[in-house]
């Protein structure tokens, strides 16, 4: 018992818990809302979409339901415990991520800590209550078995039943199937760069390879079968994805929020050049691969530190045991003075999680008020204006939970759906940047629009004479067509 409360096992659970309270956040994805209305409707219809029930300029047409367990999950949860059911949930799932990221890392637990810290602040923005959160706990799954298959061959057979999992919760499996292939060809050149027996690796080789084929081979059994070969590739490809949405924007290192990031790729520089251990071809070939993705999307920066971190703290450590510096530590049995300590310290911080869980559930709503037309969603449920309604892109998933079906989106978060000529119409008409900007109004037909304030559509519409404003508040500007 003593052995539990001992300085570093303490330090171990404070650590978790302080992760846990980082993922710990207010649902504001703008796409959670969709995805909440898919999971009902798929609960109550016993199917999954095929084409689009939600939008009348898409509505009809093939659609790729990729994420429609993770979306029954979201719904159930939402339906069973509420906000703080959604949140403690995804915030363990993010935690249990991080903590699996940790275990990977040498030097715990002090300096694995430290490590692991810094790659949760450079990926935080990507954490939420979103599919994309599950399929970064299931790459962390499969990089700790890819390191662990070497000593326990049999772990491999665990990557199957994952990406049949994974391939039903969201597209990113191929993420999943690029590490394994990764690290297969990473055998191979440590082998023919003599870093490895051929002999010893041969049946490792073999075992990755018929994993992969498998892993391959269940990616069918999908709801949208062979459709989902392709899927991932068209969405990385798409070229409005990365110009219109910001999480598929490259990094921009002009801004605070992505210096820790550049940081941390300098960090990997200095530590290559200075450590006296030399990195195998395969975590040289991981790290090039998922750096390329970082810099190229802001939604890859997570799974490059999954990847990054573990290889930062064995770079870290040999040059600390070079220079005798001691990064990692060994304690004795804790004296009972500090077993109190410990005790009050662990209650405190598991009371105030409690505590924190709590505040941020209670905040849902206002944070709902701030970020999206709450305001003027309630106008419209009380006073219905005519439609089709243009609204925002940001704004089409929670017009979709609040409004649907009775009033039809124009546009919403499933950008692959409406694909890059419609999201290029659509930009052209919100920021007026032709003088065919009303084109778009009049081939849908729309008689109201639900945009920001100070988006440039509206203020040309003020000035036209032909719209006027029925609703306004700090988020939100409802116009209709004057009679």
């Amino acid at each position: 018992m003593l052995g539990l409360l001992q300085t570093r096992r303490i330090f171990v659970i404070i650590f978790v818990l302080g992760l846990f309270l980082m993922a710990c956040r207010n649902v504001s994805d703008p796409d959670f809302w969709w995805h909440l209305r898919t999971g009902q409707l798929i609960l109550q219809n016993h199917g999954v979409f095929h084409t689009d029930p939600f939008s009348f300029t898409r509505h009809g047409q093939p659609w790729v339901s990729h994420e429609w367990l993770s979306e029954i999950l979201i719904y159930v949860l939402y339906r069973g415990a509420g906000w703080s059911g959604l949140i403690l949930a995804f915030a363990a799932v993010t935690g249990v991520t991080l903590l699996l990221l940790y275990r990977r890392c040498a030097g715990r637990p002090y300096f694995a800590a430290v490590l692991t810290l810094w790659g949760a602040f450079i990926s935080q923005s990507g954490w939420g209550v979103r599919p994309h959160t599950l399929s970064l706990l299931l790459a962390s799954i499969v990089l700790l078995i890819l390191e662990k298959s070497p000593n326990r061959t049999k772990i491999l057979w665990w990557t199957i039943p994952l990406m049949l999992l994974w391939v039903n919760l969201h597209a990113e499996y191929a993420l999943g199937i690029g590490l394994m292939a990764i690290f297969w060809l990473g055998l191979v050149l440590d082998c023919a760069f003599g870093l490895a027996p051929w002999s010893g690796s041969l049946m490792q080789l073999k075992r990755l390879g018929i994993a992969i084929i498998a892993c391959l081979s269940v990616v069918a059994l999908n709801p949208s079968g062979l459709r989902l070969y392709a899927y991932p590739l068209e969405t990385i490809r798409s070229k409005s994805m990365q110009g219109y949405i910001d999480e598929w924007a490259s990094p921009n290192f002009h801004l605070h929020e992505h210096i820790p990031l550049l940081l941390l790729i300098l960090a990997i520089m200095g530590l290559v050049a200075l450590s006296p251990r030399k990195l195998r071809p395969r975590e040289i070939l991981l790290l090039v691969a998922t750096l390329a993705a970082a810099l190229q999307s802001v939604r890859h920066v997570g799974v490059f530190v999954l990847v990054a971190v573990p290889i930062m703290s064995e770079l870290g450590i040999a040059i600390a045991d070079e220079h005798n510096w001691g990064l990692v530590e060994n304690s004795g049995p804790p004296k009972p003075i500090a077993v109190l300590v410990n005790i009050a310290i662990t209650i405190a911080f598991c009371s105030f999680a409690v505590l924190r869980l709590h505040y941020v559930a209670k905040q849902q709503s206002a944070v709902e008020i701030k970020t999206f037309p709450a305001g003027a969603v309630a106008y419209i449920q009380a006073n219905p204006p005519p439609g089709p309604i243009l609204n925002h892109y940001n704004w089409g998933g929670y017009l979709i939970w609040k409004l649907y079906p009775e009033y039809p989106v124009f546009i919403d978060g499933r950008a692959d759906l409406y694909g890059d000529d419609f999201l290029d119409d659509f930009a052209s008409a919100y920021f007026v940047q032709s003088s065919g900007w009303h084109k778009v109004l009049e081939e849908w037909q729309i008689h109201a629009v639900l945009l920001p304030p100070e988006a440039p559509l509206v203020s040309i519409l003020e000035k036209s004479g032909g719209w006027k404003q029925v609703y306004a508040d700090h988020s939100a500007v409802l116009m209709t067509r004057s009679p």
